[in-house]
C-alpha cells in the first residue's frame, strides 16, 4: 500500500489584533480553523491558497508569507495530513465578507483575539490551529520563494 497524505494549505490571516477564523462542521461537531483546504489537481500551493481564503472568507487575499508544513494524523479519520500554512497580515479594515464556500461546508466567519482563540483549544479542527497561529506569533515568517513549483 502506498502513503500518500492529504495535501492541504492554510492561511493565518491577521487584522490589527485579531484573526480570522472559520466555523465548519466536522463530524457533526462546530469546529474552528483558518481558511483552508485540499490542494487541487493543476494548482500550485499559493494558488490553493489564495483559492481557498476566496471560497471560505470571501476576501480576495494573497498571502504574504509561508509559515511552514505541518503533518498530522487524524486519531479519527485514520489520514495523514501535511498542512502548507500560509499568512496575510491586513492593514486596511477587511469589511464585511461572507463565505463563497461552493461545497457550503463553512458556517460563519469570525475575528477572535489570540486569547480568545487559546480559550477554544477544544473547539479547534485540529491541533494544527493551534500551532500556527503560535509559530506566527513566535515570529516565524518564511519567504515564498522557498516554495519552489516546477510545473
Amino acid at each position: 500500500m502506498t502513503f500518500r497524505p492529504n495535501v492541504t494549505v492554510a492561511a493565518v490571516i491577521r487584522y490589527q489584533d485579531r484573526f480570522l477564523l472559520v466555523e465548519e462542521l466536522d463530524r457533526r461537531r462546530h469546529v474552528f480553523n483558518q481558511p483552508a483546504g485540499h490542494l487541487e489537481a493543476g494548482e500550485s500551493l499559493y494558488e490553493a491558497a489564495c483559492r481557498e481564503i476566496k471560497e471560505e472568507t470571501g476576501l480576495t487575499l494573497t498571502p504574504d508569507g509561508w509559515l511552514g508544513t505541518y503533518m498530522y494524523q487524524s486519531p479519527y479519520r485514520k489520514f495523514t495530513y501535511l498542512r502548507f500554512c500560509f499568512y496575510c497580515e491586513l492593514t486596511t479594515d477587511p469589511g464585511e465578507h461572507s463565505p463563497q464556500d461552493p461545497d457550503n461546508d463553512i458556517l460563519a466567519c469570525h475575528w477572535k483575539t489570540i486569547d480568545e482563540i487559546r480559550s477554544m483549544k477544544k473547539k479547534l479542527r485540529s491541533p494544527m490551529v493551534m500551532e500556527c497561529f503560535e509559530d506566527y506569533l513566535n515570529g516565524v515568517r518564511l519567504p515564498l520563494s522557498a516554495l519552489k513549483d516546477r510545473r
